[in-house]
């Protein structure tokens, strides 16, 4: 998996408008702008010896704070850093999806996490005191040449759908993301269906949308999107199938490949 570092700047962290953002009246206001100021102290206690994440499984970081103290360079706690807050645009907490984590030389975590701003998979470094880390079972995988999508549990396949992907002028990013917001639908038979998972990724052709083209998996009432390529780059899934995925836990890892 590729990370790229994170550069703070303005965003609109919205589902993008029409067919890849939520139904008009549900976006909520942007988040702040990342602020400049001293790191929080080093923990005065130090944690038990031995590995953060337990090997060959994934792990989300829940925040336990307000906002997160971030930093490009880890161990670094007399040095600046940036904070970040730990809810979404529509006021619900993120799990962030966990890269790595390592201890510091006082023996405190820091832990990477994806965060779901622009450019896609950027990440930081954030105290392991200020999340909860757990871990998930869920993955979702949508495959662009199949137009399908599958839900797994552990390493079992619980679920197979065919679904409507973005046109050729309008593709569905391919990348490593994460459920990023769970957001219900009033009108089963309006353009997002029964339900929406705001994605962390962004589309790279829609950038002057609102919320910069953020993707969503998000339902449709049209039987006949299913396997086609239909989309403003969300992945469209049919209402009954939708239904399912409303259930998979915020931070759950979405990876969609080409």
């Amino acid at each position: 998996m590729t990370f790229r570092r994170w550069t703070p700047v303005p965003l609109l962290l919205v589902l993008a408008a029409t067919a890849c953002s939520v139904a008009a009246g549900q976006a909520a206001s942007p988040l702040p702008t990342p602020s400049v100021g001293a790191a929080a102290p080093a923990s005065s206690s130090l944690p038990p010896p031995g590995p953060i994440l337990a090997p060959g499984k994934t792990y989300v970081a829940t925040p336990t704070t307000p906002k997160l103290n971030l930093a490009l360079h880890p161990f670094k706690a007399t040095g600046p850093t940036s904070t970040f807050s730990s809810t979404n645009a529509f006021g619900q907490k993120v799990s962030f999806l966990v890269d790595r984590a390592k201890r510091d030389a006082a023996g405190d975590p820091w832990v990477l996490i994806q965060l779901g701003v622009k450019p896609n998979e950027s990440t930081a470094w954030v105290p392991g005191r200020e999340v909860s880390l757990s871990p998930v079972r869920d993955r979702i995988v949508v495959d662009l040449s199949q137009r399908t999508l599958r839900l797994y549990v552990g390493n079992k396949l619980k679920e197979h759908f065919s679904v409507g992907v973005g046109q050729p002028q309008w593709p569905t990013t391919p990348g490593s993301f994460y459920v990023w917001a769970k957001v219900p639908e009033g009108d089963p038979y309006g353009p997002y269906g029964v339900y929406a998972l705001g994605l962390s990724g962004f589309s790279t052709v829609l950038t002057e949308w609102p919320g910069g083209g953020r993707m969503a998996i998000h339902g449709t009432s049209n039987p006949a999107d299913r396997g086609q390529a239909v989309s403003h780059g969300c992945v469209r899934v049919y209402n009954p199938d939708m239904t399912i995925l409303k259930s998979v836990p915020m931070g759950t890892p979405v990876v969609i490949k080409r």
